[in-house]
Formats: C-alpha cells, structure tokens, sequence
C-alpha cells in the first residue's frame, strides 16, 4: 500500500483553524459527524481490577459502564458522544474478550440511539501488545495484534485506534540522558517506521470492515517527557526539552494519517493541533478535564482546535454524583455545549483565543502548542515532508526557534530551562541534514548502548 506524504498545510493560515470544524470531516457511529461543525464529547474509562478475572465479569463492567455514559447523556440533553475503550490487556491479548466487550456496547448504544436519536460513535483503542516488560517484539505479536482489531471492526466499534510504541527502547534511554540524536532517532525516525507498518494493517482492517481508521498518539514518547517535566515546582526534565519531543512527534502521529487514517486523532496527543493543521483531520484532546488521569500545564489551551474533548481516562466507582463516568461525561458535555453555542452564534474565534490566552504563557509547552505556533511547527514539518528524518529534525528545530522568540517577550524561562534549550539547539544544529548517515550512526550507537534494541528483529535494519 501506498503511503502519501504531506508537503504542504491543510489550512491556508493558522486563524483558519477552530474547534468543531475539520477540513476532512469524519462521519462514524450511529448519526455521528466529527469535526463537522460542532464537537462532542468522549469519554475515556478503565474497569476496576477485580473485573478482568474473567470475560464474563469483564463484559458485565462494560455494559454497566456504556449504560450509566449513555443514560447522563440522554438525562441532560446532550446530542451526542463518543465512547473510548481503551483495552485492558486481556482485551488485545484474547481478541474474543475485545469483540464481545464491542458487542455488548454497541447493542446498548443503539438502544438508546433507537429510542432518543442521540448520535454516537464506539472507538475501540487496541493496545500495543507488542510491548513486553523488558523489551519491544514488534514483529511476533503483529499478526495477533491485527487479530484484535480484526474482532472488534466486526463485532461494533467504529473507530479504530492504537497508541503504537515503536522507537520507545531508544527513546526511553535517551531522554534520562538529554540525548536529543536519540529523542529524535526514537521518535522521529523508528516510530514512524513502525507506525507504516502498523497503520497499513490497520487500514485494511477499517476498509474491509467499513469501519474508520482513526488515529494514533506518541503517548509512549512525547507524554512520557511531559509526565517525567512534571509541573513548576519539578525539575526532573527541562519542559523545553518535553515540547522538543511533542513536536517532533508530530511527524511521527502523522504517518497513520499518511497510511490512510482519516482521524478522529487521539486524545492524549497533545501534538494533535500540528498534525490537524497538516493533514486537515478532526482530532480529539483533553487538557482540564483529564485531570482525574493526570495533570498538564494547557488545560485550557488544547480545547483551542479540538473536534471531540476527552476526560483521558478515569476508573469506574461510585463518586457522590454518580459513578465517575456520569460524572466526567456530564463535564465534558457542558463544555462542549460552550463550544458549539461559540460555533453557533459566530464567537468560535474569541473563545479560542481565550482558551489560549488564559495558558499560553504559563509553561513552554503550552507556548509552542498554542495554534499560532503549532502552525509554525506544522509548516515545519511540510517542508520536508517525505523525509522523515528531516521533517522532525525540522519540527525541533522551529520549536527551539519559537521558545526563543518568546523568552524574549512574555514567556519567562528559569535558567535551567534556558540551559537546557540552548544545550537542546546546539545539539540540533550538529546534526547531519543526510538521512541515511543518521540512521547509520544511531544504529551503531544504539544498538552498543541500548540493550533492548533489537534491530533486525524490530524495524528490520
């Protein structure tokens, strides 16, 4: 299969790029469209431990889990919603467990389509399985990880996604050392490779089943470095150096939409506004409301160009307004109720606009991801877009150029942070502008230095 690569925008400029509307709006579910004009929620949720004991227990939580969402929607209002379940491991692991989990969901999500007309979409996000506890084996679970997504196409879900871990041996061990060759090697360069492989499967499985491939997200890399950057008070990683990795992860999240992935993008790739200003796909994110899963620094920034708006992901229990998926969904529905009101009366612009003001000088991060910039960024990548190697060398580059530029205004850096960014840029600028002498290199160092880098048995090289 073909993979087409992006080398040039999806929007003419930056201000073109809003919440609710897509250039490639996605139809999906029970009268569902994405990025058609208005956005929707969707909610993200985990059983409880004890659940997965057996298919049969695991079955029943999600049938409990899809009645209570279902039911609060229709209770106050809302038009629509989506349903994320990301699998448990059992779940991938035995694509049976999967498929009847999609089953039991979709049976009750028409019921309450059938009787209230609410529009609704089941995304299934398959877990990469090909990880093991010490080390990667992309290539001997591959045909069960198909199996997976196989299953669930057939038996309900709508939406298919993953969040792929390729490049994540390297990277891993790159970050803890400020190694920006390996951040972008891991990345950039070993995570899109698996991506293609991954992504054309997946594809093939959407079409033949008449399902959507929807997307992928560098959680396994990009959120790692934003996880470990922690908040103001942490210093265990320089927040420039997370927004370097999240902005070269945006060449990587981009390959699923390359492969033929036609969004919605994935919550937790807070990159999703760069490869929605290249690609042109809705895409879902989550900022404030993620916060019963973690925190960040943009919890308000990111609902800036979103399609659907996430709460990540919360464990199913009681809390005092109900189980805590009521209580997330019913959150997550007043917000978007905002947006579309925005949409509605022509104010989308001036909401956006302070959504983004209110975080934008608060942390690097947000700074880079805030449209204007990400735009940048996504122009970036654009320019050599069928290089993969030099679209992210690209990325983290313009990143640099962008926090620099806003040192010297609003954004205030501590001097470790400045530290680290002109460490991070000199690092950058040693670099070859020759893709196949980067990869050589890093293949030599990596696979002395790296232990759990296999290669051949990996990525074929």
């Amino acid at each position: 299969m073909a993979v087409n690569r992006f080398t040039k925008m999806a929007y003419a400029k930056a201000d073109d790029m809003v919440f609710g509307k897509s250039v490639k709006p996605v139809k999906a579910g029970l009268g569902l469209e994405i990025g058609a004009g208005y956005t929707t929620p969707e909610v993200n949720y985990a059983p409880r431990p004890e659940a997965g004991a057996s298919k049969e227990k695991l079955v029943k939580e999600y049938e409990r889990i899809t009645t209570d969402i279902m039911a609060r929607m229709v209770q106050i209002g809302a038009p629509s919603v989506v349903l994320e379940t990301e699998h448990v491991q059992q779940m991938s692991n035995h694509p049976d467990w999967g498929a009847a989990v999609a089953h039991a969901q979709k049976a009750i999500m028409e019921d309450y389509h059938d009787e209230y007309g609410i529009k609704c979409a089941l995304r299934h996000t398959i877990g990469d399985i090909r990880e093991d506890r010490d080390y990667l084996k992309l290539q001997d679970k591959f045909p069960l990880l198909m199996e997976a997504f196989e299953q669930c196409a057939q038996n309900g879900a709508d939406l298919l996604a993953i969040e792929t871990m390729g490049g994540k041996e390297v990277f891993d061990y790159a970050i803890l050392r400020n190694d920006m060759a390996g951040v972008l090697y891991g990345i950039g360069c070993l995570g899109s490779m698996d991506m293609e492989l991954v992504w054309q499967g997946i594809v093939d499985v959407a079409k033949k089943n008449k399902v959507v491939a929807a997307g992928d997200t560098d959680c396994a890399q990009a959120n790692t470095a934003m996880f470990i950057a922690g908040g103001l008070l942490d210093k265990n990683l320089a927040h420039t150096l997370a927004i370097i990795a999240r902005s070269i992860s945006a060449a990587r999240s981009l390959v699923a939409y390359e492969c033929g992935a036609t969004g919605p993008g994935k919550d937790c790739g807070y990159e999703n506004t760069i490869v929605k200003s290249i690609a042109g796909v809705p895409i879902a994110q989550e900022g404030k409301t993620s916060t019963c899963a973690h925190s960040d620094l943009m919890g308000n920034l990111v609902m800036q160009c979103c399609d659907l708006w996430s709460n990540e992901s919360v464990e199913y229990h009681g809390e005092f307004g109900g189980t805590t998926v009521q209580c997330w969904s019913e959150t997550l529905a007043y917000d978007c109720s905002l947006m579309n009101v925005a949409l509605e009366s022509g104010n989308e612009k001036v909401l956006r606009d302070m959504f983004v003001a209110s975080d934008m000088y608060r942390d690097p991060q947000g700074y880079v991801l805030a449209y204007p910039h990400a735009y940048r960024v996504g122009q970036a990548i654009a320019k050599d877009g069928n290089n993969i190697y030099l679209r992210a060398k690209n990325a983290a580059i313009e990143c640099i150029n962008i926090v620099e530029e806003g040192a010297k205004g609003k954004l205030s850096l501590s001097r470790f942070e400045a530290k680290a960014l002109a460490d991070a840029k000199s690092a950058f600028e040693a670099l070859t502008d020759d893709k196949d002498k980067f990869m050589s290199d890093c293949l030599d160092k990596y696979k002395k230095e790296v232990k759990v880098f296999l290669p051949k048995e990996n990525y074929g090289l």
